[in-house]
């Protein structure tokens, strides 16, 4: 039996706090882990392995209280991304691309995140995670120059965890509540393409929207129920996790992803921000911008700005959304109302994955063919808590 304390539970005060194994799968590198710290690696872990089986690139993503607020695989940036993720000019490889695209779907909520990589840390990604307010990372292996890099961040504290990428844990999992022991089986199965075969739509899915939609669903398997997933080109652009209502986590990640794409918005682009302000802060202040609150920022812009900007109307918000196109999204369970595709084709919804199953799967399957929706039925359902 193997184990390893903890700093503490969930909270300081639960102490004290261990976790323990017949063999534990992971060697602490550097720094000592919390709680959630490993409940953050050890999901976020098993999603980009299956991220990077299923599309064969390397996957990446960034977690937060047990969900990701990212995920996404290694594909270049344009230079739109390059500039709204802060990396013009940095030479980037596939498993750095992954990693700033995850952290890119949604910057406020990854500051402070639990990093995950399917394939080495290589300096790249060491350097880019080096400059990033984040609590730890989780790989098979470390170059050595990127051990010695992430070894230097934050005083030497920063959490570096290796995984053992062979383990396999046992087919039972237990966990306690209330002093009493729940036990299951694993969920184990494989989200593959075949999962998108049964289309009752008019509009059929084309091989990259089946990839997005692996994504969507890989990333969905890892987050707290209820969720919804919206996916483009090859990562995550918002993601609703942990809502009681299914129509809440399409709306919550359908905000986030009309974030992500105002963030590229030509006004929000040249933002006229002072030299001195760091990263995090332009984040929030562009959060803040082009959401509901930007008076907020534009009574303070002295703060932020060397000169204040011009607010974004919202007809100038609306008619930018309505740019947005062939998104994938991605639902952990049946749509129960056609009122989740009505909210998700406003923010650019061409292709979803669900598990099909409703009393009112014809009603949701019209709603999709009124917009040219191609829809698939999983028939997969994919909580997880």
């Amino acid at each position: 039996m193997q184990e390893l304390e903890l700093k503490y539970g969930c909270n300081p005060n639960q102490k004290p706090a261990r976790v323990f194994a017949e063999q534990l799968p992971f060697t602490v590198l550097n720094g000592r882990p919390g709680y959630i710290n490993l409940l953050d690696a050890l999901n976020s872990w098993q999603l980009v392995r299956e991220l990077k089986q299923a599309t064969g690139l390397p996957a990446a993503a960034s977690f937060k209280h047990v969900s990701p607020a990212g995920a996404a695989v290694g594909l270049p940036l344009d230079d739109v991304l390059n500039k709204i993720y802060f990396v013009e000019g940095i030479e980037l490889s596939p498993i750095a691309n992954a990693y700033v695209r995850a952290r890119g779907a949604d910057r406020m909520s990854s500051y402070g995140d639990f990093a995950a990589l399917s394939d080495e840390c290589d300096a790249a990604t060491a350097l880019y995670l080096k400059r990033e307010v984040s609590d730890g990372v989780i790989a098979p292996s470390y170059s050595k120059d990127a051990l010695d890099i992430l070894k230097a961040k934050r005083k030497g504290s920063y959490l570096i965890l290796q995984i053992d990428p062979a383990y396999e844990p046992p087919a039972v999992e237990r966990k306690q509540v209330f002093g009493v022991t729940f036990e299951q089986l694993r969920n184990d199965i494989a989200i593959t393409a075949d999962c998108l075969n049964d289309v009752p739509t008019i509009t059929k899915i084309p091989a990259d929207a089946q990839r997005d939609l692996l994504i969507a669903l890989i990333t969905l398997k890892y987050t707290q129920s209820n969720s919804v997933c919206y996916v483009k080109d090859g990562q995550a652009i918002g993601i609703g996790a942990g809502q009681q209502s299914r129509v809440h986590c399409t709306r919550l990640a359908g905000s986030k992803a009309d974030t992500w794409w105002l963030r590229q918005h030509p006004q929000v682009i040249n933002l006229p921000f002072r030299p001195d302000v760091k990263r995090p802060d332009r984040d929030n202040a562009i959060d803040v911008y082009v959401g509901n609150e930007s008076d907020d920022i534009l009574n303070d812009w002295q703060r932020v700005f060397t000169a204040k900007p011009e607010p974004l109307t919202v007809e100038q918000k609306l008619d930018w959304i309505s740019k947005l196109d062939n998104v994938s999204l991605g639902s952990d369970a049946f749509f129960p109302f056609g009122d989740n595709i009505e909210r998700a084709h406003k923010s650019g919804v061409k292709f979803v994955a669900q598990a099909g199953g409703s009393i009112r799967d014809d009603n949701v399957i019209e709603t999709c063919d009124k917009y040219g929706i191609a829809m698939a039925m999983t028939h997969i359902r994919l909580f997880h808590h």
